[in-house]
């Protein structure tokens, strides 16, 4: 489903551990981790869509997780030109997301990567709160920026931790990969 200005909707799923960290996953048979984030369906709410989502991408149930909260409204990003697929119709110049904020509520081995027939992911890890800022691809940069500065208040409501000032901006810095784990 692609809007009339050519975004798809979508939803955004920023999962964070008791120690607020959040869940990276590594997008399968490429070196490119983000969020996990899918599609919301035709008349599917995105509550809903976040839902289903979670279970396809990341094997998780409502009951493992607390939403925190969601972004206000829409957030959007456009593909590189590169990306667009000119020859579907209608074209999607990209994507509009709405972020939720969720709590972990169950063990981490309750995630499973392999919950759908055609997974998306092969890896995930724990990551610190403002790594993927670093580490994303750079037409995402913006989007991840703005969802995890209007959520931070919520996991931490005494004050998120220290963003680095070079966060976000230009290309990321050298810093390690997630672990081998998981």
């Amino acid at each position: 489903m692609i809007d009339s200005k050519g975004f798809r909707p979508n939803v955004g799923m920023i999962l964070a551990n008791g120690a607020g960290e959040l869940l990276w996953a590594r997008r399968v048979g490429q070196n490119a981790w983000q969020f996990p984030q899918g599609g919301i369906q035709r008349n599917e709410s995105p509550e809903a869509a976040l839902y289903r989502e979670l279970n396809e991408e990341v094997g998780l149930t409502p009951a493992d997780v607390a939403v925190l909260g969601s972004t206000r409204g829409w957030l959007h990003y456009r593909l590189p030109r590169h990306l667009i697929r000119r020859r579907q119709r209608p074209t999607c110049i990209g994507q509009k997301q709405v972020w939720f904020l969720l709590q972990l509520r169950s063990a981490d081995n309750r995630v499973r990567l392999d919950a759908s027939p055609d997974p998306e992911f092969d890896r995930w890890d724990w990551v610190s709160y403002w790594y993927p800022l670093e580490a994303i691809v750079s037409f995402k940069r913006d989007v991840y920026a703005r969802a995890l500065d209007e959520l931070a208040p919520l996991l931490f409501p005494e004050g998120p931790p220290a963003r680095p000032a070079d966060a976000g901006c230009g290309q990321p810095p050298a810093i390690p990969r997630p672990g081998q784990g998981r």
